[in-house]
């Protein structure tokens, strides 16, 4: 049994990941920290874990993290960073679903987020945590750093016409429009996640460069082994999960004659987490509600020289705390699907 601590256990995402390990046979939680909910039993916050998790949070002070085999970081931008160093030393393994360890160049994350990075030492050894592009390297991996939930949508939507060795789409001009429901934004008070600011109302975010730009298209590039060109405009809708992501490609001349369906068909063939849906299909986020699922749809308006991929996932799942404990899945030798099979619910 996979011995497992979870760092920063009271946002969307922590409750995330207590959801979906105490229904993993193989992992179980033995630590989960808070300062602020120090002795208060997980379940009194999260009634739902009744029964499936007896556990209470502690000060991170007071809280023996190297005792664990694996340690997920659900926290602000910078602990994981701070922290990780002592507990790889001890052993244990980790795995950041901030974005301390996304980006590969240190002074590209302290433009886009603001602060000094303390572990540039780990940056060349971090792999980035999107199995159907890094599955190999993340079997071995010491410490992971997540994809964001955005960044998730656009790499997978976009791989396939970059992982071909040869262009197919003019990668200079790519451009993603995609909303998220207000979970993405974390679980905090916030003036412009309040109901009566939220709900009835629909709002683009971002638009002059958003945090997830230079993931993406560091991601993107490693993809194509090319440099990419990504116009990404991010909006936020009036629910609480999933993103829809409509993704656009000018077709070169010499792919016109390409089969865009079969291709992302073959790519995404033995992928147990990406669903390529039949011809003209419109996924809907509901869908993929509280599941591991991705959806895809591959359209090609008139026949012209225009693809259109749409693209949906649950934010805090595939991207984010189910993405992670399918990494986790693989660190440890386990079937990637281990406690991710949930069927999406709906309505």
């Amino acid at each position: 049994m996979i011995k497992v601590g979870i760092v920063g256990g009271t946002g969307y995402t922590g409750s995330e990941l207590l959801r979906l390990i105490a229904q993993h046979p193989g992992a179980q939680v033995v630590a989960i920290t808070s300062r602020n909910e120090d002795g208060l039993e997980v379940a009194k916050m999260f009634p739902a874990l009744r029964g499936r998790l007896n556990l209470k949070f502690s000060d991170p002070a007071k809280t023996s993290l190297a005792d664990c085999d694996v340690v997920f970081f659900a926290t602000p931008h910078g602990v994981a960073m701070a922290q990780a160093p002592a507990l790889l030393a001890a052993g244990v393994r980790v795995i950041d679903l901030a974005a301390d360890f996304r980006i590969k160049d240190a002074a590209v994350f302290e433009k886009w987020y603001g602060m000094a990075h303390s572990a540039q030492d780990l940056l060349g050894e971090a792999v980035y945590g999107l199995p159907e592009v890094n599955r190999a390297a993340i079997r071995t991996a010491r410490l992971v750093g997540m994809p964001g939930c955005y960044p998730t949508a656009m790499q997978l939507g976009f791989a396939p016409l970059l992982a071909q060795g040869h262009a197919l789409v003019d990668e200079s001009h790519l451009i993603a429009d995609c909303k998220s429901g207000v979970s993405g934004a974390g679980r905090k008070a916030e003036l412009g996640l309040l109901l009566a600011e939220a709900s009835d109302n629909f709002k683009a975010y971002g638009v002059a460069g958003h945090r997830h730009l230079p993931e993406t298209t560091q991601g993107l590039g490693a993809i194509s082994g090319r440099s990419v060109g990504l116009n990404f405009v991010p909006h936020l809708v009036p629910m609480i999960r999933g993103i829809l992501g409509t993704l656009y490609a000018r077709i070169l001349p010499e792919a016109m004659d390409v089969d865009f369906q079969t291709l992302y068909e073959r790519h995404y063939h033995d992928e147990p987490f990406v669903d390529v849906m039949p011809a003209g299909s419109t996924p809907e986020t509901r869908s993929v509600r509280a599941s591991n699922m991705l959806r895809i749809a591959v359209h090609r308006p008139g026949a012209g020289d225009t693809l259109v991929v749409l693209v949906v996932e649950d934010n805090l799942v595939k991207g984010a705390a189910g993405q992670a404990v399918q990494c986790m899945n693989l660190m440890f030798g386990l079937a990637e699907t281990s406690g991710l099979e949930q069927i999406a619910a709906s309505p």
